[in-house]
C-alpha cells in the first residue's frame, strides 16, 4: 500500500512539474511600456493566450514548448519553453516594431474603354459559392465555381489524380492535421486568425509552408478569388473541410 502512494505522488509530482499556467510580460522594446491585446499561442499544444492591460498573459506550458507571440505591425516572437522560465517567473520579452515602406497601388481590377458593352464582356464573372463558417454566420467563405456539389466526389477525383497529392500531403503531416480540430475549438486562436490575412500563424501552427497551404486549396477545388481574399480562419474552415472529405475516403 505504501508503495501505491509512493508511486502515486511521485505521478503527480511530474505532471504537476510537467505542465503548469505560464505566467510572463510583455513590453515594446523600443518604448519599454507594456503591451496589451498580444496574442500569446503554445504552438505545441495549440492553445491561446492574449495580454492583459498590463502586458500580462498567462497559458499552459511545459518544458520544450514553443510559444509564438503576434501583434499587427510587430515582428512576430517565437520562444522554446525553459525549465528556468517554468521554475523563476517573472519573465519579460520583448516585440520589435515593424517598418513598413507603402507603395503606390493602382486599384483597378481590369481595364475599362468607356463602352459599356464591351466592358460587360471584358468584365471577370466570380462563378464562386458562398458557404457559411459554423457559429460565425457573418464569415462566410467561397469555394472554386467548378466545386462539385458532392464534396465527397470532389475528394474522389483528387485522390485518384495521377499527382494524388492530398493524399501524399495529408498522408505525411498527419500529426500536423490533427491539430486543426485543436485550432478550431480555441476562441483565442480563432479570434486571431479571423484578423490575419498573411497565413503566417496557420504555418506556425500546422508546421507547413505557404506553398502546402495553396496547393491544399488548390487540389480542394477553391477558387483563386478566395485564397487571395479571405481570412486565415476561413482559410482554416477550408483546409478542415477539405482534411475531413479525405479521412472519410481512408474508412
Amino acid at each position: 500500500m505504501r508503495k501505491i502512494w509512493v508511486v502515486m505522488l511521485i505521478l503527480l509530482s511530474w505532471k504537476g512539474f510537467s505542465q503548469q499556467d505560464f505566467s510572463a510580460l510583455v513590453e515594446n522594446e523600443t518604448t519599454g511600456l507594456p503591451m496589451s491585446s498580444v496574442h500569446v499561442l503554445n504552438l505545441t499544444q495549440v492553445i491561446g493566450a492574449i495580454t492583459d492591460q498590463k502586458g500580462v498573459f498567462e497559458i499552459k506550458a511545459q518544458v520544450n514548448d514553443t510559444l509564438y507571440f503576434s501583434y499587427l505591425g510587430f515582428k512576430p516572437l517565437k520562444i522554446a519553453v525553459t525549465n528556468d522560465m517554468l521554475k523563476f517567473g517573472n519573465f519579460k520579452f520583448e516585440m520589435t516594431e515593424l517598418a513598413f515602406a507603402l507603395e503606390e497601388i493602382e486599384v483597378r481590377p481590369y481595364l475599362l474603354t468607356g463602352y459599356l458593352d464591351i466592358d460587360v464582356k471584358n468584365a471577370p464573372i466570380n462563378t464562386a459559392r458562398r458557404y457559411s463558417i459554423s457559429g460565425l454566420p457573418n464569415l462566410g467563405y467561397e469555394s472554386g465555381g467548378n466545386r462539385t456539389s458532392s464534396g465527397f466526389s470532389k475528394a474522389i477525383n483528387n485522390l485518384f489524380n495521377p499527382v494524388d497529392f492530398l493524399n501524399n500531403m495529408f498522408g505525411k503531416n498527419a500529426k500536423q492535421m490533427r491539430k486543426l480540430k485543436l485550432m478550431r475549438e480555441d476562441d483565442e486562436i480563432k479570434n486571431l486568425l479571423v484578423s490575419k490575412f498573411d497565413r503566417q500563424v496557420l504555418i506556425q501552427l500546422l508546421g507547413i509552408k505557404r506553398i502546402d497551404i495553396d496547393d491544399i486549396l488548390r487540389n480542394c477545388n477553391y477558387s483563386d478569388t478566395f485564397m487571395n481574399e479571405a481570412n486565415d480562419l476561413q482559410i482554416l474552415e477550408a483546409i478542415s473541410k477539405c482534411y475531413e472529405e479525405y479521412r472519410v475516403l481512408q474508412l
